[in-house]
């Protein structure tokens, strides 16, 4: 976040952020800044980053913002923590017009870590810090297809060696696009320019289904059935995809029938072929099964799992839990074991307006990730106590009302619409927002 000179103040839990003072004789101590808590800025005073608070830090911009991306894993390896990265995302606009959209795969490089405050040194070590500072340069290539309509969510899968990625737009259809030529091309310059001058125009989507009868954001593929998908509109239907032979795709005409207001998001289970959930606004969750016939395959439902609009819902791939946000602003985490009795085992209040996306985190069993309509991102871990002997509370009485949990808060977004981690390097967090998408990690995951 940009510095304005003014007053010193800092902000929040794991991200200290500092405003400098603009006279030369005051000296006020940083304090930690808080969202909703405490006095708002005053005159002259903004928010400033410490890079401390983070290994990794850099933003993108793509001209038309984006509402939904999704990761696309690549074959550099996993568990990548030695920098510079190497990034992969599919990601669709929402322009102001419709025919000014694009499907779009972005190959972010060149991604080097925070670096420590400069030392005094002699003009010979500025010139190499400059030189240095041109080499770690972050770099941005886009390949990018035209698409009629704004796009509301894009999910990446691999069928076997094939990449292909599932678009919802707002022009009420769902369509799946190969990605095979674009990961080619964005990743070489110069059948990039080829692609952008002679082949762009002409890629179409391989299947495309009109049924939903109107427009949805809800989309997820199965993590165990490669090319099984399900996809839910605003007008409450939920509808099964069947990969058929041809690269084709067989989708159920009678929709799984249940909610009673728009589904907004779906997840598959990680560890059950025919399992899936649905969030909806009729401020419901509910657990279907794709053995039964779609008017009865929902096995469970809490029926208000929120005061209002369940927005997303995310299940964990190492325990039966299931991560809930809502236009509450709180955050819910379901055993899955007792989710008939209609309570979460936890309930956090941390953001001050609706909550867009949330994601537990891949390797750690525990974390996970949220971010708000509040301009807002918290990093959570399920397994912190806090440590009665710290004096940290003492210090500061508005850290203590802060949920023990709560690792970490950042800032500096505009509209933020969605996360995800990287699945192959750890602890590596990337939002797109109106401000455009960031790419980072902190010292707290």
């Amino acid at each position: 976040m940009a510095a304005r000179k003014g007053r010193r103040r800092t902000c929040e839990t794991g991200e200290p952020m500092e405003a400098e003072s603009c006279d030369p004789g005051s000296e006020s101590p940083s304090q930690v800044y808080l969202p909703g808590k405490g006095p708002p800025l005053g005159e002259g005073e903004e928010l400033v980053m410490d890079e401390e608070a983070y290994v990794l830090y850099h933003r993108a911009q793509t001209g038309a913002p984006c509402l939904s991306f999704d990761i696309v894993r690549d074959h550099l390896g996993d568990n990548r923590t030695e920098l510079p990265l190497t990034l992969f995302l599919c990601a669709g606009t929402q322009a102001e017009s419709a025919q000014s959209n694009r499907l779009m795969m972005l190959r972010m490089h060149n991604l080097h870590g925070t670096r420590p405050p400069p030392s005094e040194g002699s003009d010979d070590e500025e010139e190499e810090d400059e030189e240095d500072e041109e080499e770690r340069k972050p770099q941005l290539d886009l390949a990018m297809v035209p698409h009629y309509g704004g796009i509301n969510r894009v999910r990446v899968s691999w069928l076997g060696e094939e990449p292909v990625v599932g678009v919802w737009s707002e022009k009420g259809q769902v369509e799946v696009f190969a990605l095979r030529r674009l990961l080619q091309v964005v990743d070489d310059p110069q059948a990039l320019a080829i692609f952008l001058r002679d082949e762009q125009a002409h890629v179409k989507p391989i299947f495309s289904f009109a049924g939903h009868m109107g427009e949805g954001f809800a989309l997820d593929w199965s993590p165990r059935v490669p090319g099984r998908l399900v996809t839910g509109d605003c007008q409450k239907n939920i509808h099964l995809w069947t990969p058929s032979d041809g690269g084709s795709w067989h989708v159920d005409q009678r929709p799984f029938v249940g909610h009673t207001r728009s589904v907004e998001d779906l997840q598959w289970s990680p560890t059950e072929d025919t399992v899936f959930a649905s969030c909806s606004a009729d401020a419901s969750i509910r657990i279907w099964d794709i053995r039964a016939a779609p008017g009865k395959a929902c096995m469970l439902t809490t029926a208000t799992a929120h005061d209002g609009d369940v927005n997303v819902i995310s299940w964990s791939r190492r325990e039966p839990f299931l991560l809930s946000g809502g236009d509450d602003g709180t955050l819910k985490v379901w055993d899955l074991r007792q989710f008939k009795s209609g309570s979460p085992v936890a309930t956090f209040k941390q953001h001050m307006a609706p909550v867009t996306s949330v994601e537990w985190h891949p390797q750690d069993s525990g974390v996970f990730a949220a971010s708000g309509a509040d301009n807002q991102i918290t990093q959570w871990d399920l397994a912190v106590e806090r440590d009665p002997e710290a004096g940290e509370a003492e210090a500061d009485p508005g850290l203590a009302a802060l949920p023990q949990q709560l690792l970490f808060v950042h800032q500096g977004e505009t509209d933020l619409k969605e996360l995800h981690w990287h699945p192959q390097c750890p602890g590596v967090l990337i939002s797109t927002a109106l401000s455009g998408f960031t790419v980072f990690r902190t010292i707290s995951v």
